[in-house]
């Protein structure tokens, strides 16, 4: 009684319920009398693998076996030997025996028989996948032959293993042993555990049990057996059956025939080490062992090879197996780039493999190394990184857009580099539209006034297109203060024609958002002056608008005259093709795409259009896909003159405080601008008047309290403004002063002059003036002048 429950707390306490691992379905095949067994971790469901190994009582040779194999596999790493993770052993009591059973926990791995039929490669790819096994097969058995003077035993199909990254690895340690043939008084077996080996694996020295002659042999010369017999099962398909089988040679590629031969020689002393087939063998020369060992030794190549390396490396991926690519190369070119060991270039082989997987892969595997990579200093990754946003944008969720990448992508607008400000300016195409209300209205938009005054007109140009293709992600009220603004005040008045021409287009890509008020009194009137605008293609695009905000007031008036007053807003969509406008505004815009191949533009008054613009645009107006188009801000405009700044010209004026001071503030840099309106002229008669009424002797007075009018004409627009309605000049006898000389125009801005006493009424000569050169009398100059005198009683 006491006996039984002794067995039943010894086998409680080292039973199962300890094992944190949970047990699952067997695999076909093991090596020896082992259990190869799938396995997930109690604690965070991770796979593993867990062999097992029962015997009948402790004293059992398989048991002990199976401790030297545990024993083996916990005190030997190396990357091409299976890794140990955990292990122990349980008894049972069943009636009047106890059965015990060696668990061994590993990485999850598969039987490499069960891999090669689910692979299912054929021709090269296959040659290529078994030359890269068989390369760390013989690795790692140089591994214990050579460096740690152990003998394997048993090396054949059944004894490796293969990862989920596809990587081959050595197990089924239970036979291994220390090679002592240095120990002239050793005398007993070798191999402790030889029983174990199948006869048809056995070289004829371990057949014969021949320990002396098996001393003598080099410490690789049973395992180079042994890998002999590797080769042959692999490429025949089959399990050897007996010894004379490996003489059957069809099967064996012609490159790798000469090694499998020495490796399989008689003579114990003649067979091939396996570190001299790693190095030596032509058969291990392939792109894809190539590819894989440059990966593994990255960290020791230099900057030159590396860049070599990873532009090759896309095309080279093509020809690779495909699973191979994806469960190898793809996580180490993952890992090499999270950790800053790859080049740039890399990450266009990365996402080109991340193209092939699923999107339930893509998300698990890529999208958390290139979520990390955005916050990287490196400005050829961020380049990277924003060039090919639309292969990997839309697999972004909401939150981490949000959250984590809109950050380090922001600070791309306010790079130096002009590249760089039109990539991240593109990237918000696919971005935008999942950033929230707050961050778009907060951030987003104050970038955006930003760059629509941008020093590349190219830039300005493509920020105009994406405020039009992102309108329907802002709110109602963004979108009345921020679009018109936008559209009419900078992207009509720009010095660029294609700026002007985008513009255009975004105001009819947008007219859904504007009432018939807003129409008539705020864009029509800005659309109807480029009617006349010098570039061609802007004029069309004009007619073209003008045609169709028309159309929407004639709507709203014909509702009006029904009695339908429900709202004043009519849409574009009542409009018939407003899809192919849609698309004609974004697409039409590759005109711009090569700044540099167009003609060189002045001023806005320049009358050479742009050639290829014009064309351009025309071709793309029977098309309707939406992107926005490529404009490359790195081009030279040396040649073209350099446009004013928006806000000097427009009357926004400059933003109140600096990008980041802006960022604590609510304003986007749109909402301080006012309509656009010209102010109500006052009748001839009125103008008439004032201007008989003004005193010609006298100057202008300034007056510095009054307030900028945002929609402030030049002084030559009050020039012609007057000069149109002013009346004639009284007759009398005395000359009529110039008021509006160049000097006049000086004194305007002296401060002093508003205060300055009136001119002296002597007719005598200025002091200043030549004497006895006939030189005329200098102009009369408004206001008090210094006259140097040489009384001392001077006035």
């Amino acid at each position: 009684m006491l006996k039984f429950l002794k067995g039943v707390v010894a086998g409680s306490g080292t039973g199962l319920k300890d094992l944190p691992y949970n047990i699952g379905e067997p695999y076909s095949s093991a090596w020896g009398s082992w259990t190869h067994s799938r396995g997930t971790s109690k604690d965070d469901g991770s796979p593993v693998s867990i062999f097992s190994l029962s015997g009948s009582n402790a004293q059992d040779g398989h048991l002990a076996a199976g401790r030297n194999g545990v024993k083996r596999l916990r005190t030997v790493r190396h990357p091409n030997i299976l890794s140990f993770l955990h292990s122990t052993e349980a008894e049972t009591f069943d009636g009047s025996s106890t059965k015990v059973t060696i668990y061994i926990v590993t990485e999850p791995v598969m039987p490499l028989s069960e891999k090669i039929k689910e692979l299912g490669l054929e021709g090269t790819q296959r040659d290529e996948y078994y030359a890269w096994g068989l390369h760390q097969i013989a690795k790692a058995v140089s591994f214990l032959n050579n460096d740690c003077k152990l003998v394997h035993g048993n090396v054949c199909l059944a004894s490796v293993v293969v990862t989920q990254t596809l990587d081959w690895k050595l197990h089924a340690f239970d036979v291994l042993s220390e090679f002592d043939g240095h120990n002239e008084a050793a005398t007993g077996p070798l191999l402790q555990y030889e029983w174990l080996v199948g006869s048809q694996y056995k070289p004829m020295e371990l057949s014969k049990s021949d320990w002396t002659a098996i001393r003598k042999s080099p410490p690789w010369a049973i395992d180079s057996w042994g890998m002999g017999c590797l080769i042959y099962e692999l490429f025949s398909g089959t399990r050897l059956g007996k010894t004379e089988e490996l003489r059957n040679i069809a099967s064996i590629p012609k490159s790798l025939l000469p090694d499998y031969q020495r490796l399989l020689s008689s003579m114990p002393s003649r067979r091939l080490n396996t570190s001299k087939l790693v190095e030596n063998s032509e058969y291990f020369q392939n792109k894809l062992v190539d590819t894989i060992h440059f990966m593994d030794i990255l960290n020791l190549k230099d900057s030159v090879e590396k860049d070599t390396f990873f532009r090759k490396l896309p095309n080279l991926a093509e020809q690779l197996p495909r699973q191979i690519v994806l469960k190898k190369l793809l996580p180490m070119l993952a890992s090499a780039l999270e950790f800053g060991s790859a080049a740039a270039p890399a990450l266009t082989a990365l996402l080109k493999m991340a193209s092939w997987l699923s999107a339930e892969d893509f998300s698990a595997k890529v999208l958390p190394t290139v979520v990390k990579l955005f916050a990287s200093n490196d400005r050829a990754i961020r380049v990277g990184l924003l060039q090919h946003v639309d292969q990997y944008g839309e697999s972004l969720s909401a939150q981490i857009v949000d959250e984590q990448v809109y950050t380090h992508v922001a600070t791309g607008f306010s790079d130096t580099s002009a590249f760089l400000r039109e990539l991240t300016l593109k990237s918000m195409l696919v971005l935008a539209p999942k950033l929230s209300q707050r961050t778009i209205s907060g951030s987003l938009l104050k970038y955006l006034s930003k760059l629509q005054v941008d020093e590349e007109p190219a830039i300005r140009t493509n920020t105009t297109i994406l405020l039009g293709n992102i309108a329907s992600y802002l709110n109602e009220g963004t979108r009345k203060r921020v679009l018109i603004n936008a559209f009419t005040v900078r992207a009509l008045r720009d010095t660029f024609s294609p700026a002007r021409g985008a513009g255009v287009m975004a105001l009819c890509a947008t007219s859904s958002y504007y009432d018939a008020t807003e129409i008539a009194t705020r864009i029509l009137p800005n659309v109807v002056v480029l009617t006349i605008d010098p570039d061609s293609d802007v004029r069309s695009k004009a007619f073209q608008a003008v045609d169709q905000f028309l159309q929407i007031v004639k709507q709203y008036h014909e509702k009006t005259n029904a009695g339908d007053t429900t709202g004043s807003s009519i849409g574009i969509s009542s409009v018939p093709g407003n899809a192919s406008l849609l698309g004609w505004a974004m697409s039409s815009l590759t005109l711009m795409s090569k700044p540099s191949e167009q003609a060189s533009q002045g001023s806005i008054n320049s009358s050479a259009p742009l050639a290829s613009a014009s064309s351009d645009a025309s071709s793309a107006m029977n098309t309707a896909t939406p992107a926005l188009v490529h404009v490359s801000s790195a081009t030279n405009f040396s040649d073209q003159a350099v446009p004013a700044s928006p806000t000097s010209t427009d009357g926004w004026g400059e933003l109140e405080n600096g990008i980041h001071e802006e960022q604590e503030s609510d304003k986007d840099g749109w909402d301080d601008i006012e309509p656009l309106e010209e102010p109500k002229p006052p009748s001839v008669l009125a103008n008439i008047q004032a201007a008989q009424k003004r005193p010609v002797s006298q100057p202008k007075p300034q007056v510095p309290s009054r307030p900028k009018i945002p929609a402030k004409a030049s002084k030559d627009d009050d020039d012609d403004l007057w000069g149109s309605i002013a009346a004639p000049a009284p007759k009398t006898a005395s000359k009529p002063l110039n008021v509006k000389t160049a000097r006049a125009a000086a004194d305007d801005d002296d401060p002093w002059a508003a205060i300055a006493a009136p001119p002296p009424t002597t007719r005598a000569k200025p002091l200043s003036s030549g004497r006895g050169r006939g030189a005329k009398p200098a102009a009369m100059k408004l206001g008090a002048q210094k006259i140097n005198r040489t009384s001392s009683s001077g006035v």
